[in-house]
């Protein structure tokens, strides 16, 4: 069972909230995989002593770093994980996830999706702000290459594009329930499905 420790109206504000991953873990003899706010392989380690999970699901942590899951294997063998790719590495990587989607969603479509990973695989990295705009509104993976190569292919990780937010940054929402929804805990119909039911 998986639980994401934010609130459907906290949305992606603030931070997750640990310790209801912990408290669900402690309630339950089957596996808990927490979820929220692992940005790097440590973070998961850090949940996983914190709450008592037995592993973690990866959602944005992921985006424009999909090298994150052989850092977390790396972590749960006992092993320090490599530091993240250089510029021409992620380069490299990038051009394989284009070319992937361009096979599975067709030439347009896959242009469409490469265009926000590709904001996402250079963000923090010197000198890619310059370039990202023009990565937004590529029309082939030859036109984003080309941008890609403009900056030095030698360029380390930054260590502050490990915690960059990627996809929504932030935000609440407002959340609305079915009338009725919260009347009886126990219930396992919809509130809407237990009327029909008594309507006939």
């Amino acid at each position: 069972m998986g639980l994401h420790a934010r609130t459907a109206a906290q949305y992606y504000d603030g931070h997750a909230r640990w310790e209801h991953i912990g408290e669900l873990q402690s309630l339950l003899s089957i596996p808990v995989l927490g979820n929220g706010d692992i940005w790097e392989s440590w973070d998961a380690l850090r949940m996983m002593r914190a709450t008592g999970c037995r592993g973690v699901i990866i959602g944005r942590g992921c985006l424009g770093r999909p090298w994150l899951f052989g850092e977390l294997q790396s972590l749960f063998r006992g092993e320090v994980p490599a530091v993240p790719p250089r510029f021409g590495q992620v380069r490299t990587i990038l051009l394989e996830h284009a070319e992937l989607l361009r096979d599975y969603f067709g030439a347009r479509g896959g242009i469409l999706h490469t265009r926000k990973y590709a904001t996402w695989y250079t963000k923090s990295f010197r000198g890619a702000a310059e370039i990202r705009n023009r990565l937004s509104q590529i029309d082939s993976i030859e036109e984003m290459d080309a941008l890609l190569q403009e900056l030095p292919q030698d360029l380390e990780f930054p260590i502050t594009g490990l915690r960059v937010r990627r996809c929504k940054a932030g935000g609440t929402q407002k959340v609305a329930l079915p009338d009725g929804y919260l009347q009886n805990p126990e219930a396992t119909a919809l509130p809407s499905e237990d009327l029909f039911a008594e309507g006939g």
